[in-house]
This record gives structure tokens, C-alpha cells and sequence, in this order.
């Protein structure tokens, strides 16, 4: 079942985004905001706007390239604003637009839910990990 066969509180069918089709615009979208990066930028950018450097240090452990790219992405769909002040030395700061607060409040959502969901995830993965165990003891006996 995709998603677009899914009901989604009493929306009509015709109202959800076929996200499992594979030239649905709406995936690449998704694809964007939720990327590794793209995520914990817009989180950041819910704080204040920031400039290149900052933004680097406050997300932590993103490449220059990866930064770049994935701020020209967001920039791209409309949920980064990039504003260059004609001064010397060059100054860059980036923000979120109307549409990127919208976004990045629907992935503070999700990362807080995952946050809080953390023990769960990791009893349900000593489960598993403990049940392959004993297959694998009990298949070699």
C-alpha cells in the first residue's frame, strides 16, 4: 500500500501526495527537507539567521561542499533565503523564508518525536538483535 492509498484522517484521496510514485514532484521535495543535512539546517535556521561558518559549526560535522550544496537546495525549493550584503569582507547570511519556517516546524516535530522515542528504538532493536541471536544459536546446533 502506498501512500497515496492510505487514509489520512477523513482528507480525500485525491488531497494526499502520491510520494511513492517515482515522478511525483512532492518526493523530491520530501527527499530535501528530510535529508540528513537538510533537516538539521532547517532546525538550526528555526533559531535565527546565520552566516556560512556559524551555520557549519552549529550543525556540526557537515562538509563545506555538503553545506553549500544543501543550502543552494533549500534556497532552490524556496525554504532558504541567502542574503549577500555588497560589503568587504563579503557577507552571506542565511534564514528561512515564510515556506521554510512551515518546514521546519514540521521537522522539529519529527526529530522531537524521535528524540523522545529514542528507548523505545533501542529496546525494539535488542529485541531483534536478540531473537537473530537465537536463531542463529539454534540453527547451528
Amino acid at each position: 500500500m502506498g501512500v497515496s492509498d492510505a487514509r489520512v484522517g477523513t482528507e480525500p484521496k485525491s488531497l494526499l501526495a502520491d510520494v511513492d510514485g517515482t515522478m511525483c514532484p512532492a518526493r523530491l521535495v520530501l527527499e530535501h527537507v528530510t535529508s540528513r543535512w537538510g533537516v538539521l539546517i532547517l532546525i538550526a535556521l528555526r533559531e535565527r539567521s546565520y552566516r556560512f561558518s556559524e551555520l557549519r559549526r552549529r550543525v556540526g560535522g557537515v562538509s563545506e561542499k555538503m553545506l553549500t550544496q544543501t543550502l543552494q537546495t533549500l534556497e532552490r525549493d524556496g525554504f532558504v533565503h541567502r542574503d549577500a550584503k555588497p560589503v568587504i569582507p563579503p557577507r552571506v547570511d542565511y534564514s528561512l523564508t515564510e515556506l521554510g519556517e512551515e518546514a521546519a516546524r514540521q521537522v522539529w516535530e519529527l526529530a522531537r518525536w524521535t528524540d523522545e522515542r529514542v528507548p523505545a528504538v533501542r529496546e525494539a532493536r535488542a529485541r531483534y538483535d536478540e531473537a537473530r541471536r537465537e536463531a542463529a544459536t539454534g540453527s547451528t546446533q
